[in-house]
């Protein structure tokens, strides 16, 4: 087989994590990236309100004192070796880019200043006023063109070349080109991000497709806790864009219909702070009983005790964002928010080197994953605000470094299928098939089953129906039919691709929830109200076996932390 393309290593994928662990790569071994977007557009520039670390900078705090805050907001399921060197590594992780030139806000005295988020106990939450993510991403793009690090952008991953039980490189498609190519390389790093565009209201942008997982799934590898689906409490309501925890953070108040700040009756201490899973069944739950505002499916976010000036200093894109969406001037009117889908805590399973595992629980050669479409459990059944910068960076660190150790002690390997023609004759098949099913009309169908059956609550018969349904649009998804033909800059064909990769998947998280039989952090039960340590203290394994999905299961490492009774 002729290649044209080979690198050492390939990250798939061009946000937080994968930029970073592309410099930490490039360190090692000739590195390249493959983006479906380009690296700035990612959606880790979307995350508002921070980034965590225990650095003390307005009361005392630690690194023990942030790990008992993020297991206890994990409801007692993240792997607590990976949140050991989480926490410990949060520090070193934003002073590296504050030299780096993030211009992170301060406090008086010049140091960094830090701001509450739910679950935590103390403040601890890093931000450049409510733009933290799109200030990471722009000079973590900065250093990789410092070091000359190759981009492929706009380019969509087809598939995986896996050989022999190990990873030896992708097959891709080139959208501005409308054209396939074969890329060799000794490792290969999943960094593909979430998957929230499989609900139908998301804070997710359109590129969340969580094409990664699907390229796990199809070749037998597991993916961990898909049950676990984090929706946030304050989506602008009607529209799913996020309006950032840091509202709370600083202050903010949420209202019912009857004008209470009804958080009181669902975590007395922590009101407003309390974590995301909580917050979210409370604006549910207070929806459902006819306590929504006017009796409408959503509740008041209310910041405008919080003064002009404040919210200029510290929420200035808020209160941007609600003028041009809703016409909305938050100095002087109440936002109207729902729980949105927004964070997925499952993902492929991994190492903490960022090794992807199998249904064995063993490494697979040359594939890595890292971010927010790999499951490391730094989160478990519910993801505390501002841990997610702080995951990609960390973890994206280290998988580079692993991937970077790896590649230098290996040599490449044989590629001995035609990777190439079978690619080929794929695409020839699409762009020339006849089918009748619109992508729109399958993609909304999956979207508005997945929102209804696997939601804030489930139950058996739901999650069931939801299964049915998912298998039904699987069948239809076969007789797809391509509306735009054109080679370059394809978008539609994108959106066609991403639909399968979504469908992969969907069915997966839908059997996991099924599955989990106990109501833990974000999966709430209603038919097991309770959560099941003695039963269901361990991990989902999902995973293809004989092109039927199986279910296996993983321990969660406790080295610290006992698992006790969650109040907030």
């Amino acid at each position: 087989m002729v290649f044209i393309l080979q690198h050492d290593i390939l990250i798939v994928g061009g946000g937080l994590a994968g930029m970073r662990a592309a410099l930490e790569a490039s360190k090692y071994a000739d590195t390249a990236i493959v983006s479906k977007t380009h690296p700035l557009r990612c959606h880790s520039v979307a995350a508002e309100g921070g980034i965590a670390a225990a650095l003390g900078n307005t009361v005392q705090d630690s690194w023990e004192d942030h790990m008992y805050d993020t297991v206890k907001g994990s409801d007692f399921l993240a792997d607590q070796d990976a949140v050991e060197i989480l926490v410990k590594e949060a520090p070193a992780a934003i002073y590296e880019f504050e030299h780096w030139g993030v211009l992170f806000s301060r406090l008086d005295d010049g140091r960094l200043a830090q701001r509450f988020f739910g679950g935590y106990a103390k403040p601890r939450v890093c931000f450049a006023s409510d733009k933290t993510g799109h200030a990471m991403v722009h000079e973590l793009y900065a250093q990789i063109m410092k070091r000359m690090t190759k981009v492929y952008e706009e380019w969509y991953v087809l598939d995986l070349i896996i050989e022999d039980n190990m990873c030896k490189g992708i097959v891709a498609w080139d959208i501005p080109n409308g054209k396939l190519e074969v890329i060799r390389a000794k490792a290969v790093l999943l960094a593909t991000g979430a998957y929230g565009r499989v609900y139908n209201t998301t804070s997710n942008d359109y590129a969340s497709t969580g094409d990664g997982l699907a390229l796990a799934l199809h070749y037998g590898l597991p993916l961990e806790d898909m049950e676990f689906v984090q929706f946030h409490p304050t989506g602008l309501y009607s529209l799913g864009l996020l309006v950032t925890e840091a509202v709370r953070g600083e202050g903010g108040y949420l209202i019912n219909g009857k004008g209470e700040r009804f958080m009181k009756k669902y975590a007395p201490e922590k009101m407003e702070l309390a974590p995301r899973d909580i917050t979210s069944r409370a604006i549910e739950t207070e929806i459902k009983q006819g306590r929504g505002i006017n009796e409408q499916p959503y509740v008041y976010l209310d910041l405008r005790h919080l003064g002009e000036a404040k919210i200029m200093e510290k929420l200035p894109f808020v209160r941007e964002m609600c003028r041009k969406q809703m016409g909305i001037d938050v100095v002087k009117q109440p936002i109207p928010v729902r729980p949105t889908v927004h964070y997925s805590m499952g993902g492929v399973a991994t190492t903490n080197e960022g090794e992807v595992i199998t249904s064995e629980l063993k490494p697979f050669s040359g594939l890595y994953a890292a971010g927010e479409c790999a499951c490391v459990s730094v989160h478990g059944a519910n993801r505390l605000g501002a841990n997610s910068l702080l995951e990609c960076v960390v973890f994206g660190k280290r998988a580079g470094a692993a991937m970077g150790n790896y590649a230098k002690a290996t040599s490449f390997a044989e590629i001995k299928g035609d990777w190439f023609p079978k690619a080929e004759e794929c695409m020839r098949a699409l762009f020339s098939g006849n089918g009748k099913e619109k992508m729109i009309t399958v993609r909304t169908e999956m979207q508005n089953a997945m929102t209804e059956h696997c939601g804030i609550f489930r139950e058996e018969k739901s999650l069931k129906t939801g299964i049915t349904k998912i298998k039904k649009l699987q069948q239809r998804y076969t007789n797809i039919i391509l509306e735009d033909t054109s080679r370059t800059f394809n978008t539609h064909l994108v959106e066609v691709l991403e639909l399968g990769s979504m469908l992969t998947y969907a069915e997966a998280i839908l059997v996991s929830a099924l599955n989990r039989k106990e109501s833990r952090g974000a999966h709430a039960r209603t038919d097991y109200l309770k959560r099941d340590d003695k039963n269901w203290l361990k991990h989902t394994l999902v995973y293809k076996k004989n092109n039927e999905l199986a279910i296996g299961y993983r321990p969660v490492v406790i080295t610290r932390i006992k698992p006790e009774e969650r109040k907030y």
